[in-house]
């Protein structure tokens, strides 16, 4: 993706912004979607759609994070599943990210389909999953090309707030990806390994303290870490030996209330992608308020401890456990971890 292309995609993401979010028309900008138009003079038959040639797709935001990318694109994943068509691949904005998770090995692209394949492309109009009336709209939009070649794409950015309903697809796709073969972890397999992940950077002022904007509410201190694992680590048996992996932004001393704890090794300086192959594959590991971590635990088998005040949900199972944003696990989850370990 060259630096023109993402430049061109922020622009007409941030007009998009403007008109939905600024603007806030009313419902008579469904009108602008012919797609809509053509769903609203439909009427159902009382034989099955014909959904063979029906594809959809989600874009990544081309000038987003990997954690916001993916969002994107598991809303594509899921809601293709939900409207029952199939799914169209559309790459990350990164060729590395795109080899690295494996998502589309084996998956026809959109742009294949409509360059070769004789399709037209389709823009459904933004909805809300939890509104069964927005559901049945674009679900008799789609069904309304019955029998046609058509790809579907969602909106900019259209939400998908759940995210992890799409985890054995897309663990499946991670796992058997070709780039599994050329990982290298630090990590000793003879050592528990606990990897935090504090989100700094982009919420931080010059100073390493929390930006004073809407930010703020994706801030947790280094105190929450702390909680976390005063309680955490007395669960652990003596004889184990545990290493805890700092991966972050910034310098060692800003995280200086946690020299408390032995074994600590920083990860601050690590290339992303390699942060986020660490945090899949650590025993534990603890998220912060950031797709860029909730992510890598939506593709882990091990231990994961999250906030519970997060924008996107958790699956209710065991392996998930949840602190109050001071770090305090409840007296349930303490009985998951000690289940667990």
């Amino acid at each position: 993706m060259t630096k023109q292309e993402i430049l061109i995609d922020k622009v007409q993401r941030k007009l998009h912004c403007i008109f939905w979010q600024k603007l806030r028309p009313g419902k008579w900008a469904l009108y602008l979607y012919p797609a809509y138009r053509r769903g609203k003079r439909w009427k159902r038959s009382g034989t099955v759609p014909d959904r063979s040639h029906l594809y959809l797709t989600a874009r990544p935001n081309k000038g987003a994070g990997i954690g916001h990318q993916m969002a994107n694109w598991n809303a594509g994943l899921w809601f293709a599943d939900i409207f029952q068509v199939h799914h169209a691949y559309i790459p990350f904005a990164s060729a590395q990210w795109d080899d690295f998770l494996g998502f589309g090995v084996g998956e026809i692209t959109a742009k294949e389909l409509l360059k070769g394949e004789g399709y037209v492309k389709r823009t459904l109009p933004y909805f809300s999953e939890k509104k069964e009336e927005d559901m049945r709209m674009i679900q008799q939009i789609i069904d309304s090309y019955s029998g046609r070649k058509v790809v579907f794409y969602l909106e900019r950015d259209q939400i998908y707030w759940a995210q992890c309903g799409v985890i054995p697809q897309i663990c499946e796709r991670f796992r058997q990806a070709p780039a599994r073969k050329q990982d290298h972890l630090i990590f000793n397999p003879d050592e528990l390994t606990i990897a935090l992940h504090i989100r700094r950077g982009d919420i931080a002022n010059g100073d390493g303290t929390g930006a004073a904007t809407s930010m703020q509410r994706r801030w947790l201190e280094v105190s929450y870490y702390h909680r976390v694992l005063e309680q955490l680590l007395p669960l652990i048996q003596k004889e184990q030996k545990y290493v805890i992996y700092v991966f972050s932004q910034g310098k060692e001393e800003d995280f200086a209330e946690l020299q408390d704890f032995p074994n600590l090794r920083f990860c601050l300086d690590m290339s992303a992608r390699d942060s986020f192959l660490h945090m899949v594959n650590a025993d534990i590991l603890v998220t912060s308020k950031s797709s860029f971590s909730y992510k890598p635990a939506l593709l882990s088998e091990g231990i994961k401890i999250c906030p519970e005040n997060f924008w996107h949900e958790y699956p209710k199972e065991r392996h998930w456990v949840l602190a109050s944003d001071e770090g305090t696990i409840p007296e349930s989850g303490m009985e998951q971890l000690k289940g667990l370990l």
